[in-house]
C-alpha cells in the first residue's frame, strides 16, 4: 500500500525553493530578502549579484533554484517570473563558551536561519 499523495500547497503558477540552516541571523538575512521581494526574477538576480553582504551569494543560488524548479518542474515561463514571497525563519542556535577573566565565562550564540523563496508567473494583464 502506497502513501496517499499530498496536495500541492502552492498555486499552479508558483514554484518554491527552501534553504535550511543558513549560518546567519534571521535579522541580517531578512535585510537581503527584503531587497528582492516583489521584483522580477531578472531584477532580483541583478540585485543579489551586486549586493555586498556575504549571504547574498547563497540567496542568489536559492533564487536560481526556485527559477529552475519553476521552469523544469512546473513548466512556467522564466521571463514572466516574479519573487512573490521571500520569508525568513529562525532555526537552531549554537551555544558556545568564551573564557573570560577571573574564571568567568561568556556565552556566545551562533544563530542559524531558514529561507523560503516563492516565485510566481505573472499574468499578461499584470505586465506593465
Amino acid at each position: 500500500m502506497a502513501k496517499a499523495a499530498t496536495l500541492r500547497r502552492l498555486k499552479d503558477n508558483e514554484a518554491r525553493a527552501v534553504a535550511r540552516a543558513l549560518r546567519i541571523s534571521p535579522r541580517k538575512l531578512n535585510l537581503v530578502a527584503q531587497a528582492i521581494r516583489g521584483k522580477t526574477a531578472d531584477a532580483a538576480l541583478a540585485e543579489l549579484s551586486f549586493n555586498r553582504r556575504r549571504i547574498a551569494g547563497d540567496v542568489k543560488k536559492l533564487l536560481q533554484s526556485a527559477i529552475a524548479n519553476a521552469e523544469n518542474n512546473h513548466q512556467l515561463d522564466v521571463d514572466r517570473l516574479v519573487v512573490s514571497e521571500a520569508s525568513v525563519g529562525k532555526a537552531f542556535m549554537l551555544k558556545r563558551f568564551h573564557a573570560r577573566a577571573r574564571g568567568r565565562g561568556a556565552r556566545i550564540l551562533k544563530p542559524f536561519s531558514h529561507l523560503t523563496i516563492v516565485v510566481r508567473e505573472r499574468e499578461e494583464q499584470e505586465k506593465k
